[in-house]
């Protein structure tokens, strides 16, 4: 009786011990499978494929596995049946430390399609990765992307209608081209962008392009239409503008004590970062305040209404010139030179709170305080012509106001950097300060802007 129960207790004790071990067989096999037979596909993230291949172009995409590594990737184009290959890379194993591998990778290349010898029309890009995966007979799992393609390298073309024969420095003029498939175009002047609007509502393929040189430019470095297309393909057409180079103008600018204490006042309102004395303080405005506002206002100017709003030329306020555009100012404090700027617009004084008027139809863009302009508006005539109204002692119009030429949008005042009540005019070409005294007269309009327009529609 207790050899019997003896053996009960063997039995008992020796069952548990052979299920432990083949849980842990189990268990070893299920992290065998999992880890090294794992299932998991590779990702690819596509997001800069193109639609469409141009001469060159350049494609970029991601691939990754996190769990086994990738082993590699493969793409081709494939066009009236043949398959060409575009790209391949080769993985290294993850260690058995857990070192090495590669568990995501951004590919990027360029397509060349002459030395593909490619031919136009449309194509399929097949991508495929695989991992380290022990399924599939030990080639692992694997993921195919599968992309249609349009191949086209011809450029769109470009005709010149009419370029300006001259231009100088702070001048503006136009270039009126017809061009054709094109998802960009424009003109470039000495690395400017000056953008094309339609000449007419139609389907027309005519475009004007407003231009401007800087007040600075000692040349023209670049001059040229370009379009480019949605597979990238572009084409340049120069065109030669001759450079007619005005006499600089020179000014003397006295600081005194009481401008200083009336004007630093409102500058601290608008500016408390601004430290040290009073002088150092206007130094600070006419310098860095200056340099925002004019970047602030550059800014603006970027996003133009698509049609033109004006029509003759621009309305220029009554009274004496104060001061010129491109003047070269010198400023003086006790006898002393301390600081240069040049002044970007024209100041006309006729009447204390004299009612300003717009000087072309136009839609209101900015209407408020900015530094040394003061109170200003911006309007917006269309097609990157702007006007600019500063140093107001009230406005009365808001963003989005449309204005017919002649409207009054404010009055004339003492606000920013103005030492007297007076009206600052400036007039700009896609951010671009230029002269006004071109938009006042009717000559250069009809010369420069309005006979080459009306023979460009025919």
């Amino acid at each position: 009786m207790r050899r019997l129960n003896s053996r009960r207790k063997k039995q008992r004790s020796s069952f548990p011990f052979y299920l432990i071990i083949a849980l842990l067989l189990a268990g070893a096999g299920g992290y065998i499978f999992v880890t090294y037979f794992e299932g998991e596909k590779p990702l690819i993230i596509a997001r800069h494929l193109p639609d469409y291949i141009g001469k060159k172009t350049n494609i970029s995409l991601t691939i990754s596995d996190t769990r086994s590594g990738l082993r590699s990737m493969k793409m081709v184009i494939i066009q009236s049946g043949k398959e060409k290959t575009l790209f391949v890379k080769d993985f290294q194993r993850k260690q058995k430390d857990g070192s090495g591998g590669t568990a995501q990778d951004e590919i990027s290349f360029e397509i060349d399609t002459k030395a593909l010898k490619l031919k136009e029309g449309e194509a399929v890009i097949h991508v495929v990765a695989t991992d380290y995966s022990l399924r599939g007979l030990m080639k692992g799992n694997f993921t195919e992307l599968f992309h249609n393609v349009i191949i086209d390298t011809k450029p769109p073309k470009i005709t010149i209608i009419h370029s300006g024969r001259y231009i100088k420095p702070g001048g503006a003029g136009i270039v009126i081209y017809s061009v054709d498939d094109t998802v960009k175009h424009g003109v470039m002047m000495n690395n400017i962008y000056h953008p094309g609007f339609p000449l007419t509502d139609g389907s027309d393929s005519k475009y004007i392009a407003y231009i401007a040189l800087p007040y600075s430019a000692e040349k023209i470095s670049q001059s040229h239409v370009f379009a480019k297309d949605i597979s990238g393909n572009k084409t340049i057409k120069s065109f030669a503008p001759i450079l007619k180079n005005p006499k600089q103008k020179k000014d003397i600018i006295n600081v005194g004590d009481g401008f200083l204490s009336k004007k630093i006042p409102e500058f601290e309102e608008h500016y408390p970062e601004m430290e040290g004395d009073m002088l150092q303080k206007y130094l600070y405005t006419n310098r860095n305040v200056r340099e925002a506002n004019n970047q602030k206002i550059h800014d603006q100017c970027m996003t133009p209404g698509q049609k033109q709003l004006w029509a003759g030329r621009f309305i220029r306020m009554a009274g004496s010139g104060k001061a010129g555009f491109a003047d070269h100012r010198t400023y003086f404090y006790k006898g002393k030179a301390i600081d240069k700027q040049v002044h970007l617009g024209m100041d006309i004084a006729s009447t204390r709170h004299a009612a300003i008027k717009a000087a072309g139809t136009g839609k209101v863009i900015f209407s408020d305080y900015l530094g040394i302009y003061g109170n200003m508006v911006i309007l917006d005539h269309g097609q990157g012509v702007f006007s600019l109204y500063s140093h107001l002692s009230q406005i009365n119009v808001s963003p989005d106001d449309m204005l017919n030429k002649g409207d009054i949008l404010g009055n004339s005042g003492t606000s920013g950097m103005s030492g007297g009540d007076h009206l600052h005019f400036s007039m700009l070409i896609n951010g671009i300060f230029v002269d006004p005294k071109e938009w006042w007269d009717q000559h250069w309009i009809d010369v420069t802007i309005d006979g080459p327009l009306v023979d460009a529609k025919f």
